[in-house]
């Protein structure tokens, strides 16, 4: 893989990354884009990242406990900005989002040799979520299909002799 490839983690008003869990190779950059409206950040676990790696953050500092501090003052990305930074150092590196991280915002990347070169997910072949809305128009048009045919049933059973 060569040290120029590039990937996207999306962050959105969901408070969530997207995705959650990312495998590359090292010499890969990863840029952040903050797909919503909300502030976001990328901040590093300082004991969830290798040995050997740089710390990194969207604020530029050097470990977690300033980043917590000079948050919000620095180190946020608005809606449509982006923050990036190269992992050269194999390992898993946990990061979180300041101002969201008790709503669940954190997530995962491993950089390993072994990746396999498209920089994606690591998730293995699983199969995207279905979002919600689809979800309730799904279970919606289910419901519709069997009143249909339970007052079809009822009207051919009951209703047809009036005479």
């Amino acid at each position: 893989m060569s040290a120029q490839e590039q990937v996207t983690i999306d962050m959105t008003d969901d408070l969530v990354f997207d995705p959650d869990s990312t495998t590359i190779a090292p010499g890969t950059t990863v840029v952040w884009e903050n797909v919503g409206t909300v502030g976001q950040t990328v901040t590093a676990y300082e004991d969830e990242i290798p040995d050997e790696a740089e710390y990194f953050t969207s604020g530029g500092f050097n470990n977690e406990q300033a980043a917590r501090q000079g948050y919000p003052d620095e180190g946020n990305i608005p809606g449509g900005k982006t923050y990036e930074h190269t992992f050269d150092v194999e390992g898993t590196y946990g990061y979180f989002c300041i101002p969201h991280e008790t709503a669940g915002m954190v997530a995962e990347l491993t950089v390993s040799a072994d990746a396999d070169g498209e920089g994606g997910g690591g998730d293995g072949g699983v199969v995207p979520g279905i979002p919600e809305s689809a979800r309730v128009v799904g279970i919606v048009t289910v419901a519709a299909m069997v009143s249909i045919i339970a007052l079809a049933y009822f009207f051919l059973k009951y209703g047809g002799d009036y005479g």
